[in-house]
């Protein structure tokens, strides 16, 4: 219980730099046996366990870390995938620094958490190579079906559990891989695709429909999705991008970052796109605007394809970013360049070009409602910083749902996301809603946390529908 005094925080080896900036490989080797057995193992077994309380899932983080401390392996991944339908995404793209290892015990006494991630990444893959992972068990089919919009991190989520529950589940996405997000938005260096699609795999030979090219108020309407179904989950994540409102920001010179992302990963499957290079930063000044993780995809991802430089511009300081610090750390150990407390004024360039951004200069100043610095312009200290390539890393939000889809009646919140009560439910009976759709642009965690209790409620709502159906069908038949 006390190894971590005398075992050091360490981390799987990770590739250096130079040769990190030549492909889009995973960073890090993964442990050997002996590494993640020893990591694991400094986990103190502390009474009361804030890492468990940090993770949204609330996974039993103690218990496969001692199982996995003692070299049952096996019995770890049980633990692990209790409560996580993807436990090994997790471990890679969660900011386990926000989360679970922020909240260790042993990170608040000095010592360098437990490295929770990289040991539920370990865990995940040596059960894939082991075999551990076993075919989705279902139940009894109940006769009930269920449609859900988005094969993203959160329709996926759901879907294995419905079928668990003997469920028939149809997915419906727009694009043309299962996956949304985690195979579109996030770079494989930090989540290589073979990851995704095995999940998606395992469901299909659980018998989970996948309709692809589909996309609601295009090929039905909400209604219409309705009716083929007992029941409809939303999932469809948050595509629509915050609007850069400076002079400038709305022309085509302007790239949104999950535009490029995607064109990105699209030739990561050997796709030709037909972009005339717009989206291909090589030999590229690149400028990106923002400080979550969206941007450090977009940077690192940048330095990749071979961009001459990189430069990341946040209003704010190092400390207050939202991103994670330690993909901060991997960008600048790639050669990006932060420009801390700077802000767009204008972009430069005309509608189809950019050539540049007119910077800001801010400080912070007093709190806003969120309890965050606000950053504050400082009068007369502008500047332009050239640039071949602007793309703008500000946020997204959800889609106007009611609109596209032909459903009045779905009732969005103020944030312009889709309301729920109880967890999941929506406005309309037998819809329900989770995720990126629900919460805005937020974690794949969170995400997957939302699928699996929409699951849960869709089936205690259908059980219920047919108990009552029961009850109708015998008292009709004892008149």
């Amino acid at each position: 219980m006390l190894k971590f005094i005398n075992v050091d925080q360490r981390y799987p080896d990770k590739r250096s730099p130079e040769e990190r900036r030549e492909d889009f490989n995973e960073i890090y080797a993964p442990f050997d046996a002996a590494r993640g057995e020893e990591q694991a193992e400094r986990c103190s077994q502390c009474g009361v366990p804030f890492c468990q309380t940090g993770c949204p899932l609330h996974n039993d983080i103690p218990d496969w870390l001692m199982l996995a401390g003692e070299g049952r392996m096996e019995e770890a991944y049980e633990r692990s995938s209790a409560t996580s339908t993807m436990p090994e995404v997790c471990g890679r793209i969660c900011p386990q620094d926000r989360l679970c290892e922020g909240a260790c015990v042993i990170e608040q006494s000095g010592h360098g958490a437990v490295t929770i991630g990289t040991v539920e990444s370990h865990i995940t893959e040596t059960a894939w190579k082991e075999g551990w992972v076993k075919p989705v068990r279902t139940k009894p089919d109940t006769g009930f079906s269920v449609g859900i919009i988005g094969a993203g991190p959160a329709g996926l989520s759901a879907a294995e559990r419905l079928r668990e529950r003997g469920h028939a589940v149809t997915i419906y996405d727009r694009h043309d891989r299962a996956g949304g997000l985690l195979v579109y938005g996030i770079p494989n260096f930090k989540l290589d695709k073979h990851v995704v699609t095995r999940r998606v795999a395992r469901l299909e030979e659980a018998g989970v429909n996948f309709t692809l090219n589909f996309e609601v108020g295009r090929d039905a309407t909400l209604e219409e999705l309705h009716f083929e179904h007992d029941a409809v989950y939303i999932a469809a994540g948050a595509y629509a991008a915050r609007a850069l409102t400076c002079p400038g920001g709305g022309g085509r010179g302007l790239v949104p970052a999950l535009e490029y992302l995607t064109a990105s990963n699209r030739r990561g499957f050997g796709e030709t796109l037909d972009d005339n290079n717009r989206l291909n930063a090589d030999g590229k000044r690149v400028v990106v605007i923002g400080g979550g993780d969206t941007a450090m995809d977009c940077v690192r991802t940048a330095i990749r394809q071979g961009a001459k430089d990189v430069a990341c511009l946040y209003r704010r300081d190092r400390i207050n970013m939202p991103g994670s610090a330690r993909e901060v750390i991997h960008a600048e150990e790639e050669g990006v360049v932060f420009n801390w407390l700077s802000a767009p004024a204008a972009i430069l360039g005309d509608a189809e070009t950019a050539s540049g951004v007119k910077v800001q200069k801010m400080a912070l100043g007093a709190p806003d409602a969120t309890g965050r610095r606000r950053p504050v312009p400082q009068p007369g200290e502008e500047s332009d910083f050239p640039a071949d390539m602007v793309i703008a890393a500000l946020g997204f939000e959800p889609e106007d749902f009611p609109k596209a889809w032909a459903a009045a009646e779905l009732e969005m919140n103020a944030r312009g996301a889709v309301r729920v009560t109880g967890g999941c439910r929506t406005s309309l009976p037998g819809v329900y809603a989770g995720g990126d759709a629900v919460r805005g642009a937020s974690l794949v965690v969170w995400a997957i946390k939302d699928g699996q209790d929409a699951a849960k409620a869709i089936h205690e709502d259908l059980m219920a529908k047919a108990e009552t159906e029961r009850g109708l069908a015998l008292a009709e038949s004892a008149e």
